[in-house]
């Protein structure tokens, strides 16, 4: 097994602090099917006030996460309205067609924030011949955009253009607490337009499993009927649960520390020859940088940093990369991560 001492592939790579352990290892349990793991319920309360919605619930996976609002929001047939490049269109299996039976209608962007304008034009016709266009996903921050903040100005326009048109609205908030750190907007104005919303407590948070979806009443009901259904059963989970409570009380604003590590690093890659970066975009704690110029395939140049402990990971286009920071990379990672780069393009 290959060894990463600065591994930037994702911040899933966190591993649970020795308090966060300690937590795990003293915590309350009960059986939470039956909603009498007392953890569990402290969690679902926190993420509940900490979203503003009446009630939460604590999955396994944010990807589950996005299936039971899908499924909860959408019939078979109906078209869901998001960014080309977010989670649901690449990485979850064909989950929306799998298990909601839902289209996915892609809105292309620069920047991975879309505009009402854009959501109008993207809405269906009241027409039999198309797909009924139901729920409007935001993504934030949004990952193969480099971790890209919505401006919270640019989330309420595409929300009234969504409600204008009787549509629903659902916030993927994988690393939402990254954007609250980055942009002061608080959780909970940034979820009050939505109807779903939720957050991973394994990416910054440093959780080792573990995202709790949020809405009202009825819309948790529903999760709850589908969290059954999609396997989402857990018993004594307060175990899991207690990371979740221990990194929001206190893994929150450390991740400014990550942010800072990340500007860092597009800086100094920016420096480099042949690397191509977007600094200004390095808003939170993902860096996307791009090789070609370095006249270096990115196979060569993975195999080159892996030999000095460093790890990033492939994005589609390629020779576009990622890097993400997180709690466990060590206080020189950074520069480590430049030097290995520097060897691997010279």
């Amino acid at each position: 097994m290959h060894v990463f001492p600065v591994d930037l592939s994702s911040d899933t790579q966190t591993r649970p602090t020795h308090a966060m352990r300690r937590a795990m290892a003293e915590a309350e349990v009960g059986d939470e099917q039956k909603r009498e793991d007392p953890t569990v319920n402290r969690l679902q309360e926190m993420v509940a006030t900490l979203t503003g919605k009446a009630a939460a619930l604590f999955l396994p996976t944010g990807t589950m996460c996005n299936l039971i609002a899908h499924a909860v929001h959408c019939r078979p047939g109906d078209e869901i309205i998001l960014e080309a490049t977010t989670h649901p269109v690449h990485f979850e299996g064909g989950g929306p067609a799998a298990h909601s039976r839902a289209s996915l209608r892609q809105i292309e962007t620069a920047d991975g924030i879309f505009t009402a304008a854009q959501v109008e034009a993207a809405i269906r016709p009241d027409d039999p011949h198309f797909p009924r266009t139901r729920l409007v996903c935001v993504e934030n921050t949004h990952n193969l955009k480099g971790g890209r903040v919505w401006p919270i100005e640019a989330v309420r326009a595409v929300a009234a253009c969504a409600r204008k048109h009787g549509l629903l609205l659902h916030l993927d908030g994988a690393r939402l607490m990254n954007a609250v750190v980055a942009s002061g907007t608080s959780a909970r104005d940034y979820c009050e337009p939505f109807d779903s919303c939720w957050i991973d407590l394994s990416k910054g948070l440093g959780c080792p499993v573990g995202a709790v979806l949020a809405g009202d009443e009825a819309f948790i009901a529903a999760a709850w009927r589908y969290k059954h259904l999609f396997g989402g059963a857990m018993r004594q989970a307060g175990v899991i649960a207690a990371a979740g409570v221990h990194a929001l009380e206190h893994h929150v604003e450390r991740l400014a520390e990550d942010h800072a590590k990340a500007r860092k690093l597009a800086e100094g890659l920016a420096a480099v020859k042949g690397i191509e970066v977007d600094v200004a975009a390095a808003e939170t704690n993902i860096v996307v940088f791009d090789i070609a110029a370095s006249g270096v395939d990115r196979a060569t140049f993975l195999k080159r940093v892996a030999e000095r402990g460093v790890r990033f990971s492939p994005l589609m286009k390629p020779a576009q990369l990622r890097a993400v920071t997180h709690l466990d990379i060590p206080a020189d990672g950074v520069e480590k991560a430049l030097a290995a780069v520097r060897l691997a393009v010279g």
